[in-house]
């Protein structure tokens, strides 16, 4: 990666608090009291204001220049307006902030009070991407969401209203309970909506959430037998892409659609592997080392993770999780993140970026997948076939298993 891509930052700021738990969630967020909201912003605002000396002992370079900020959670939009109000002076006060950035706030619908509502747009944010899932009001329960379609639509308007135009929407295709034709009417109401972005997951079941739990034990609480097959899954993602496309949501990522020149800024930034700081919960970051390898090479980079308990994370008992990315992690990490883009991977750029060799070792795997059907290449770009996107997953596991193997080969 060229030096100038890493003079800016993204920051990511972790808000575990929901009104309730959904049955798919296996995130490290949770319904706590509301006493804990100010405890948490203070922690927040001292990790904030400590971020520059723990980038100086871990020898990690830390743009103050921010051009990026999520605020996901949980629902960020929970916390007091004073305490959305205290977050952002305390960004502003640690970090110089882009008179252009991208600032998002994730929001559930029907929990936007009129009050947090005018002290985000005072903050500055400039996106909202509400966790709908489904415009069916009986799924979107079931799955423990609080909406109505009714209350999203409304509060699509009111967004508009306070100025923030660059909205997203999520939808998850394989909720309990979905039928094809109710996939159908969700993606009517999404893009008679307007929204310039769409985020479509697949569901993935987790054995630590509710929903992977019951279904582990064929229980029926949360409808776990009324959970669409794989094949009904992957045909209502086909039908989104080929929907969303056809009404001016082009896919860019395997989840994500947008108008021109309304993709996730914040996002792009992890696929494409540029510096982030995550602050909060169970948040990441990615920066790089600020002295070069010891031999030729692209710098380390230092990936951390916080505390998942919130207790341990308020008290600073736990300390982050912290690893070193070598170079030939990082090529690994160049190919499974570049390929959920659309527009792929260059091996040109990498090659650049890590040298001839283990680019050469990754496009045996390639020519192997190419075979399969998961992945093609015009001789420039290298990218994932529709099929590949269905299986993701699979396809990068395969990936990396193999450029393992070619790599202890070539070193033995």
């Amino acid at each position: 990666m060229e030096d100038f891509e890493h003079d800016r930052l993204g920051l990511y700021i972790s808000v575990p608090f929901c009104r309730s738990k959904c049955t798919y969630c296996n995130f490290a967020s949770g319904v706590y009291p509301a006493s804990e909201h100010v405890r948490y912003a203070d922690r927040l605002i001292e990790d904030m204001a400590a971020a520059t000396a723990w980038a100086g002992r871990m020898r990690v370079d830390l743009p103050r220049q921010v051009d990026t900020i999520y605020l996901g959670g949980g629902t960020p939009s929970l916390l007091a307006p004073e305490l959305i109000a205290r977050l952002f002076a305390a960004m502003s006060a640690e970090f110089a902030i882009d008179s252009d950035a991208e600032i998002t706030v994730e929001c559930a619908p029907g929990q936007i009070a009129d009050a947090t509502l005018e002290a985000l747009a005072d903050a500055g944010v400039n996106r909202v991407s509400l966790g709908v899932q489904s415009f069916i009001d009986s799924e979107a329960q079931g799955s423990g969401r609080l909406h109505s379609r009714t209350v999203v639509l409304d509060d699509l308007k009111r967004l508009r209203r306070a100025g923030i135009t660059n909205l997203n929407v999520d939808l998850i295709a394989g909720l309990a309970g979905q039928t094809f034709a109710s996939w159908q009417e969700s993606l009517s109401v999404l893009i008679d909506a307007g929204v310039p972005h769409a985020s479509i997951y697949m569901l993935e079941v987790d054995e630590d959430s509710r929903l992977g739990r019951e279904m582990l034990a064929g229980g029926v609480r949360y409808h776990a037998e009324l959970v669409p097959s794989d094949d009904t899954i992957a045909r209502m993602y086909e039908t989104a892409i080929e929907r969303l496309g056809a009404a001016g949501l082009q896919q860019y990522e395997i989840s994500n659609f947008a108008r021109r020149g309304r993709a996730s800024r914040h996002n792009l930034r992890y696929w494409q592997r540029r510096p982030y700081l995550g602050l909060g919960l169970d948040a990441s970051s990615a920066l790089y080392a600020a002295e070069p390898a010891a031999t030729s090479g692209p710098r380390y980079v230092l990936r951390s993770t916080t505390a998942s308990d919130l207790k341990a994370f308020l008290d600073g008992l736990e300390p982050a999780e912290t690893a070193w990315l070598s170079p030939e992690r990082q090529h690994e990490e160049a190919w499974f993140l570049g390929l959920r883009l659309n527009a792929g991977v260059r091996p040109s750029a990498l090659r650049r970026e890590f040298g001839r060799e283990p680019v050469e070792r990754a496009l045996k795997v390639v020519a192997s997948l190419t075979e399969e059907g998961l992945v093609t290449s015009d001789g420039r770009t290298v990218r994932l076939t529709a099929q590949g996107r269905l299986l993701s997953n699979d396809v990068f596991e395969q990936f990396l298993e193999t450029v393992a193997e070619e790599s202890l080969l070539a070193a033995g």
